[in-house]
């Protein structure tokens, strides 16, 4: 029972704070598409509690987005809460089977593939209707600006992660809101995790710049 009401507590605050990355974070990347780090969080609550969680912050989330900043509708709810979904259940459920480094960055990767397929074929069904555009257009954007923009979201999405992952454990334990002997307390940074984690920021950084024709 105090365990569930510490996943409880735990799971509020990642709604608080993914909720508040969407509010304030938002960023343009590619044309109208805009990127905001409330995956990064999902993805984190997913980590350390498993898949289940990652779906619901994104459900709670992305409805309270809905219903405040989101002019989308219920077309958006459902599009918000499968991208998250997508990546950020992907990479928990894989780390969840195999819990260790080599889980995490496999869940991650998995993660931005699945993230990109996915979003790829319900933008070709849905974003016609509640963006307003005709198919034949939308089709146009598929590749050149769909694809590439959900790829840099998900590569920022798990570089963050990697980075941010250890912090949010260790400050979890000290609140006392995750016991000593969960696996995901025993996480360490390895220096190649944060140089991996630059490099694909860096990367994703220049590929923006590319695409915003100032490389």
């Amino acid at each position: 029972m105090k365990n569930q009401t510490k996943k409880l507590t735990a799971t509020a605050m990642f709604c608080a704070l993914a909720f508040l990355a969407t509010a304030i974070g938002r960023i343009p990347l590619v044309l109208f598409l805009k990127y905001d780090p409330k995956d990064v969080v999902i993805a984190i609550g997913g980590l350390i509690f498993g898949p289940f969680t990652s779906f619901v912050i994104a459900l709670i989330v992305s409805f309270i987005q809905m219903l405040t900043i989101s002019e989308s509708g219920l077309l958006g709810f459902f599009m918000n809460v499968l991208s998250s979904c997508s990546f950020a259940c992907t990479a928990a459920f894989i780390y969840r089977r195999k819990r260790r480094l080599s889980g995490a960055m496999a869940g991650l990767l998995s993660g931005i593939v699945c993230m990109a397929a996915v979003m790829l074929l319900w933008n070709y069904l849905i974003a016609p209707i509640y963006m307003g555009y005709p198919r034949e257009e939308i089709v146009r954007l598929l590749l050149p600006a769909f694809l590439p923009f959900n790829l840099i979201k998900g590569g920022l999405n798990a570089a963050i992660t990697m980075l941010l992952y250890k912090p949010v454990v260790t400050a979890l334990r000290r609140s006392h809101l995750l016991d000593t002997e969960t696996d995901a307390a025993k996480a360490r940074i390895y220096p190649a995790i944060i140089c991996t984690a630059f490099l694909i920021i860096i990367t994703c950084i220049l590929i923006i710049l590319s695409l915003k024709g100032l490389l």
